[in-house]
């Protein structure tokens, strides 16, 4: 007797879809925002000093050091630093120094460290280790023999006093020497297999790729040049040769400063160098993350 089968289709309900859930926009953390307002105010106290020489270089005399705006804008005392005080003078005197002296300090600084990261020479840590313990001799402490030796040399009241001894700082050797030893060996061995020996090498192919490096320390160099005040005040005696730190403080007197003077002149002073922090401030953070200086 034939059995019967019937088919029974079991419908199976699919479970139910969970509404998604809205999306929560993450909080700032406590931490990050600690560090806004540390980042915040360490820029505000470093612009304020800046806005408040801007104010008070165009008040009028007898309110340099009243708080607010200035009663009255004036360009008096711009006008009496530029015309009254040989300034332009100093800013030449201080340009010629610190362009002369940033151009030969990156040509043998450059040189110097290349061979200290390249070339394999017996004393050459010796030799390094005596460069960068330099560094922790300050310029007031060297000053006499310093001077004494320029003296020597011939090198008072001219140029070559305010520029050759500027010239060598083992700062900027070490930072290219931490620059090359991070730099591909691969262009240099390729250059070396056409023919190229250490100058070609070093002019056509090392140096052109030096540029991040070398640009952030033109701006070191010549900030600190520009800015420069113990050694052209010792080793000037002409007025004609006087830089512009070493100007500006002909405006203060013994007894009495005019100020408002004093505070224009250095309006006029921190132009350039603000103009070339800003134009190399990106060669310089990254010269500094590639040279792994932190």
């Amino acid at each position: 007797m034939p059995v019967e089968t019937t088919d029974v289709t079991r419908t199976v309900d699919a479970p139910p879809r969970t509404p998604p859930r809205p999306v929560r926009r993450r909080r700032p953390r406590a931490g990050h925002l600690a560090r806004a307002v540390i980042a915040w105010a360490v820029a505000l106290i470093t612009v304020f000093p800046l806005v408040w020489l801007l104010l008070t270089a165009f008040k009028p005399e007898g309110e340099s050091f009243s708080g607010g705006l200035p009663s009255r804008w004036t360009f008096d005392n711009l006008t009496f630093v530029l015309t009254e005080v040989p300034f332009p003078r100093y800013l030449l005197n201080s340009a010629i120094v610190s362009v002369v002296v940033t151009a030969l300090a990156l040509l043998f600084h450059s040189m110097a460290a290349y061979a200290l990261s390249r070339l394999r020479f017996r004393g050459s840590g010796l030799v390094l280790s005596a460069m960068v313990s330099t560094m922790l001799v300050s310029l007031p402490v060297i000053l006499v023999p310093l001077f004494l030796i320029a003296k020597a040399l011939g090198l008072l009241d001219n140029f070559a006093g305010l520029i050759v001894p500027m010239i060598f700082n083992a700062f900027g050797i070490f930072l290219l020497r931490q620059y090359y030893l991070n730099f591909p060996t691969e262009l240099e061995d390729a250059a070396q297999l056409d023919g190229c020996g250490y100058p070609r090498l070093f002019w056509h192919v090392v140096l052109p790729l030096s540029r991040p490096a070398l640009a952030s320390l033109s701006v070191l160099f010549f900030l600190a040049n520009w800015n420069a005040f113990l050694w052209p005040l010792v080793i000037t005696s002409n007025p004609d040769l006087a830089v512009v730190q070493v100007g500006m403080s002909s405006l203060q007197g013994q007894y009495a400063s005019a100020y408002n003077y004093v505070l224009a002149g250095s309006l006029i002073a921190v132009i350039p160098t603000i103009l070339v922090f800003l134009l190399g401030q990106r060669w310089l953070i990254e010269s500094m993350k590639s040279s792994g200086l932190k």
